[in-house]
């Protein structure tokens, strides 16, 4: 049995067998559909995921945020990065690889949005929610700024649904490590709103720009979708979908 199809039929028997959509496991994290069901499909506890084994990073990371858990966690960061043992060695990210790579680790899904929980901010640690990323002026950076203000918005909206990930924009792209883990060229963020029908999208290329820079990058769904070939909000209605995807919000949201 290939890997791809044994991680298909655990889910399977994690979710039951009256169940044919290995989805329903991460449904809390996936209301409003999949960006898409392939390579590998992984569940946590605080995140959906669909691994790409030839990159070695995430084709996306789905989450969702709400303001009571947000508020009341103060659980401390654990720092415990590690490969994912459901991944098999040579289809997955190893800790050699990113060092001395002048790369950094970049979660994917934050481990600050998990504060709510030891296991969910210990399982945001696993390398398979992880792209390299530039260090300074990026993931210490622009990036860790629209991760806290997708937090502020979360406190202040109640609920929101983030997807995540990355796009490799060059027709040559870098890798590091002796897995072949691929560096994309830029990292995008679909943030929707399901109270007030809305999102907001970003593009960031995978550079040092100044956090004041942010509104510079917003996008609308329908680009990152032209961008990456994921299909995002399926679930909701089509006139409702082709609205809310194409259009661009005219400035960060307040």
């Amino acid at each position: 049995m290939s890997h791809t199809r044994w991680v298909i039929a655990l889910f399977l028997i994690l979710v039951g067998t009256a169940s044919a959509d290995p989805l329903d496991a991460c449904r809390e994290h996936l209301v409003y559909g999949a960006p898409s069901t392939s390579p590998v499909l992984l569940c946590r506890l605080g995140y959906a995921l669909s691994h790409n084994s030839t990159h070695k990073v995430p084709d996306w990371v789905a989450y969702r945020l709400v303001r009571d858990k947000i508020i009341a966690g103060n659980v401390p960061r654990s720092d415990d990065f590690r490969p994912d043992p459901d991944l098999e060695p040579g289809e997955r990210a190893e800790l050699k690889d990113y060092k001395g790579s002048g790369y950094d680790r970049g979660h994917m899904a934050p481990a600050g949005a998990f504060k709510w929980s030891e296991r969910a901010m210990s399982e945001s640690f696993l390398l398979s929610n992880m792209a390299p990323q530039v260090g300074p002026g990026f993931n210490r950076g622009i990036w860790k700024t629209l991760e806290a203000k997708e937090r502020e918005w979360a406190i202040e909206r109640g609920e929101l649904y983030v997807v995540t990930g990355p796009i490799y924009a060059a027709t040559s792209v870098k890798h590091i490590g002796s897995s072949s883990v691929t560096v994309p060229t830029h990292f995008y963020k679909v943030v929707f709103d399901p109270v007030r029908v809305e999102a907001i999208a970003f593009i960031l290329p995978n550079e040092k720009n100044p956090s004041g820079k942010l509104p510079t990058f917003i996008t609308n769904v329908d680009e990152v979708e032209n961008k990456t070939g994921l299909d995002f909000l399926s679930v909701l209605q089509d006139d409702v979908e082709n609205l809310v995807e194409a259009n661009t919000a005219p400035a960060m949201w307040q």
